[in-house]
């Protein structure tokens, strides 16, 4: 071949395997852009406009329904940060989009999603959970998993203001209120969600309980039980009527059907045949109550499900790349 067609050739093939190099430095750069600036989380954290969903275990894989809970809050509050923490994440862990893993990639594409280490030691600083957090023996708590998830929420809304969310809800529409507390039923306050402005006395006189009267072998103690005592101090519980909401002085505590029109004694009708007269206008979100489920039935395409129709409209992106993608 002549020199002055190979000189363009050799340009062309250089320029060529360049792209791809930094194509694909950039997927990975994606989720870590905080590890390699050292930024802290104070630094990443807009107050008061945060949404905060958190792995306390140490996988790597999240489950479809936990993708669509992140997608969807990431879609219904465009304008707002969606924080995913997850504990297994560490400082020399690289993820590309053609990784083994499919949702970390799939959520860091998008905007306002951000992926972040989970420290506690960190979260837990500047607040009471840290002292009994140094003590605690995790090997020992039979609910440690759970237990360290209710204090993190506690911790991370009180510092720097937001929106809580378990990974098992799915957005529908917006929260109006800013201060809240959601009720699963009369007298009884959930932790699955809740929103307060950052410093909120509430969450700190939370905190305080959550040491005093630890007592981590009880289901729920850390969690609703905590809400709904430290609430009870305050105010005399409501019992509701319709869809009306209530109030705790400054606190919203919102109707059992903003989040839990399908209680958890029913959480298979998630999985059933879709009716499509069953509109939840009077909801804001979807609890699909995993810790019933605990995996035994999942999304399947073209099922029709309740769910199945919830991903198509709620998290299109987890719905195409994770659900049908893993039924082929």
């Amino acid at each position: 071949m002549k020199p002055w067609i190979q000189f363009p050739l050799l340009f062309f093939f250089i320029f060529t395997c360049s792209a791809v190099f930094w194509m694909n430095k950039k997927s990975s750069w994606t989720l870590h852009n905080f590890f390699y600036q050292q930024m802290t989380i104070k630094d990443v954290i807009e107050p008061d406009i945060g949404i905060f969903f958190a792995e306390t275990t140490e996988n790597l894989e999240p489950s479809s329904t936990v993708v669509c809970a992140i997608e969807s809050a990431a879609r219904t509050y465009p304008n707002r940060f969606v924080y995913f923490f997850m504990k297994g994440l560490t400082k020399d862990m690289t993820v590309t989009k053609n990784s083994f893993y499919k949702a970390i990639p799939l959520l860091s594409s998008i905007e306002n999603i951000h992926i972040l280490p989970l420290n506690f030691e960190k979260i837990f600083k500047d607040t009471p959970l840290l002292p009994w957090y140094q003590k605690v023996n995790p090997a020992k708590e039979f609910y440690w998993t759970h237990v360290s998830a209710d204090g993190f929420r506690l911790a991370m809304v009180w510092k720097y203001g937001g929106i809580y969310m378990d990974t098992d809800i799915i957005t529908i529409r917006p929260i109006p209120e800013v201060n809240f507390l959601a009720a699963e039923g009369s007298k009884d306050c959930s932790n699955g969600v809740f929103g307060f402005e950052r410093h909120y006395q509430y969450l700190w006189d939370c905190m305080v309980d959550f040491v005093r009267n630890y007592r981590g072998a009880i289901w729920g103690q850390q969690g609703p039980s905590l809400l709904t005592r430290v609430l009870a101090k305050q105010c005399e519980l409501p019992v509701f009527k319709d869809i009306q909401d209530s109030t705790c002085g400054n606190i919203s505590i919102l109707n059992p059907q903003r989040f839990y029109p399908i209680p958890y004694p029913a959480w298979r009708r998630y999985y059933d045949v879709w009716n499509p007269h069953e509109t939840f206008n009077n909801s804001y979100a979807l609890h699909l109550w995993n810790f019933m489920n605990k995996g035994k039935m999942k999304v399947i395409p073209k099922s029709n499900s309740l769910a199945e129709n919830l991903f198509i409209k709620y998290c299109p992106l987890t719905y195409k790349f994770i659900v049908k993608s893993a039924s082929k």
